[in-house]
């Protein structure tokens, strides 16, 4: 059974259990090492923790903490019949080694030896590398990128003058022209944003990348095909907004609130108006506009040096997807007698 105390909406499993500290004191060190992982990441793991807390009630297993054989049959039953997944279908390799991840980090948290690093731990390694063997060569699912033609559709279709109206048509063209990730686009605040005679200068204090909180700046060049400048400026004017988070929840009657809205609702906007533009909503997610930049960026010849400068992204293989199914047609050996 789960281990008493340990609920499936407890927190405690993902922050280290500090009994010797008072309590102002284990606040703070909780804070400080809750900020070592981006709050996306966290996100995740507290999902993924969750989902393996279930798995283990409902067979009487117990996960905290859990035996490498436990965490095998977990795992395997992922990469079989993924009846322990919501869509019923098998996990790829890269999402079973995240549940992985987070089983470690819940155990690290509470100061337990993961079952990576207990006796038996060998069977375990062997059950993940047959995983990754049993999985080698599959292609992973990719969502489809809101490229410049897909993203100017879905921005047309927003005629309307309401505050959603607005909200969407901002959040649609900032998130594509700033190659911004799901929780960089929400955590956007008023005073992040820097005009510019060329655009907006937006400030990152923390994401995936930068965890150590450097901070970095997105130049959000100002155009008329996609506009995001304007639809930036007119979002703000209709919303009267001034400070704090520049893109927020609105009521179910459509009127605004101070809070932000949720890396969730991202993909929910991408979706649905992805469908109003007459595509496939399934096809589409948060990460169609962050792609959907990169994609067109290949597409128009640009510098792949400035494409990893403007997405963050930690190394140019990483980008190498994007530039390569661009690059497929382009001065193909078959040219001259196709």
């Amino acid at each position: 059974m789960i281990e008493q105390g340990l609920t499936l909406s407890d927190d405690q499993a993902l922050r280290p259990w500090l009994p010797d500290l008072s309590r102002d004191d284990q606040s703070r060190v909780d804070d400080f090492i809750t900020r070592a992982s981006a709050s996306a990441t966290l996100q995740a793991y507290r999902s993924d923790w969750r989902l393996f807390c279930t798995w283990c009630e409902t067979r009487g297993y117990r996960a905290l903490p859990a035996t490498p054989a436990v965490t095998a049959a977990f795992l395997t039953e992922l990469a079989t019949t993924g009846s322990v997944h919501s869509s019923g279908r098998s996990l790829s390799k890269a999402s079973i080694g995240r549940r992985l991840a987070a089983i470690v980090f819940a155990h690290r948290a509470a100061q337990v030896d993961p079952p990576t690093t207990q006796e038996g731990a060998a069977a375990l390694e062997k059950a993940m590398r047959g995983i990754r063997n049993t999985k080698r060569g599959e292609r992973p699912a990719k969502k489809h990128p809101a490229d410049g033609d897909v993203l100017r559709d879905m921005v047309r279709t927003i005629t309307g003058d309401s505050l959603q109206d607005h909200r969407d048509r901002a959040l649609l063209s900032l998130g594509m022209m700033g190659a911004f990730r799901r929780s960089e686009l929400v955590a956007i605040e008023v005073a992040h944003v820097m005009e510019d005679p060329r655009g907006l200068i937006i400030h990152i204090p923390v994401s995936k990348g930068d965890q150590e909180g450097r901070g970095q700046s997105v130049a959000i060049l100002d155009g008329r095909r996609m506009e995001p400048v304007r639809h930036y400026r007119a979002w703000l004017e209709a919303a009267a907004i001034s400070s704090g988070p520049v893109f927020r929840r609105l009521t179910p009657h459509g009127r605004l609130t101070a809070h932000g809205i949720s890396p969730q609702t991202v993909a929910l906007v991408v979706k649905a108006r992805a469908a109003a533009a007459g595509y496939d909503p399934a096809l589409f997610a948060g990460h169609s506009l962050r792609a959907g930049f990169l994609t067109e960026a290949g597409r128009q010849g640009a510098n792949l040096f400035k494409m990893k400068e403007h997405s963050r992204h930690k190394s140019l293989e990483m980008l190498s997807e994007y530039v390569r199914d661009q690059e497929a047609f382009r001065d193909h050996a078959a040219e001259r007698f196709a």
